[in-house]
């Protein structure tokens, strides 16, 4: 005779799913079966957890993907969370299932290798043992229950892999530029000019809208106001406009009603993609980043003797100073230091740099 189902299960495709209340408390959750029988015996568990838990203080057993989820809907402000969710996706068919008070380092090590294996870089793979980490971090230290008790009652340590081959800073000559932009499209051409004049990451600039530009009348000029949930360090983000930036600007204007760099109508995503790898291949740079174009924009300032202060705040570096609020003067002087850069010929700051074998 067929077992009888019992009140709090149901099937969904195929998978038998709990949604009951146990203890005032709503439980919807996977068997992650389509036995009945293995499935009451799953539901039985998690009440018997949900008694222990009320009566005697003990935890109830959660699974890391459980924990992942919850992480992820507490952390959707986050400007990194579509890059977590996507580390977290990669991890799970590795520990989702592991109970998350069993979980340690070296559950992650078949992961590791698996991504040691596809050529991914250690960076990469920290940034993933990183959210693993916080993740355990904040189940021992801010997630608690309905008893009262944290999730975990301690983490353990997550080593990192080592960095050492951690890509450096590559500031470009000005025969390197020329070499590079010569072989990007127009609109990647465009905002690669203006990064190297702005100093503006890759993100703030595929999101740069026309609404955040204020003119400076008094100037004949414009400058940017990013609002700092578009920006790294979470301030809003002063972007002054040296002569060449302000060129790229004006070629812009018309050409899209909302974003200012567009490619056939649509805003562009990031800098760093096909098209840019196969530009520095075919110019020889195989190693250049956009990233690169916002060092090469900091380190000339610095050749042209740009005041530390001052190269702070064209850079968007954070610091004591209240950057956003400034007077027409401190604006001209900003405004005087970024065209330091603009300078041709003979009067180009010239960066002495000095490089390992086999970098260059």
């Amino acid at each position: 005779m067929a077992s009888k189902r019992p009140p709090g299960l149901f099937k969904r495709k195929g998978v038998w799913h709990i949604d009951k209340q146990i203890g005032g408390e709503r439980i919807c959750e996977s068997c992650g079966t389509s036995d009945l029988d293995e499935a009451q015996q799953y539901l039985a568990r998690v009440i018997e957890e949900k008694r222990k838990a009320r009566i005697y203080g003990v935890r109830p057993s959660r699974s890391f993907e459980q924990a992942a989820t919850k992480f992820i809907i507490e952390n959707q402000h986050k400007k990194s969370i579509r890059n977590d969710i996507g580390r977290l996706k990669n991890l799970m068919p590795w520990v989702g299932d592991v109970p998350v008070e069993k979980m340690h380092r070296g559950l992650l090590d078949a992961w590791v290798a698996a991504r040691v294996r596809d050529n991914i870089s250690a960076g990469t793979i920290n940034h993933g043992i990183k959210v693993v980490r916080r993740i355990m971090n904040l189940a021992a230290s801010e997630w608690i229950d309905e008893n009262g008790l944290t999730w975990i009652a301690s983490t353990p340590k997550f080593k990192l892999l080592d960095d050492r081959r951690k890509k450096q800073p590559y500031p470009l000559s000005w025969d390197e530029e020329v070499r590079l932009f010569a072989q990007l499209p127009d609109h990647l051409r465009a905002m690669a000019m203006f990064a190297v004049n702005t100093g503006c990451r890759d993100g703030e600039i595929c999101s740069l809208k026309w609404k955040w530009e204020i003119p400076i009348p008094s100037l004949n000029t414009s400058v940017f106001l990013i609002p700092g949930e578009m920006v790294k360090n979470g301030d809003d983000r002063l972007v002054v406009l040296n002569r060449f930036a302000e060129e790229v600007v004006d070629s812009q204007r018309g050409i899209h009603t909302e974003n200012v760099f567009s490619f056939k109508g649509k805003s562009v995503t990031r800098m760093l993609n096909t098209a840019w790898l196969k530009a520095r291949e075919r110019a020889q740079l195989h190693q250049v980043r956009v990233h690169d174009l916002k060092h090469t924009f900091g380190r000339r300032l610095r050749a042209s003797g740009v005041s530390f202060e001052d190269r702070q705040d064209l850079l968007g570096h954070r610091s004591g100073r209240i950057t956003t609020h400034y007077s027409a003067a401190e604006l001209s002087n900003l405004i005087t230091a970024a065209n330091t850069v603009c300078a041709e010929g003979e009067n180009k700051p010239e960066i002495v740099i000095v490089r390992r074998f086999g970098l260059s």
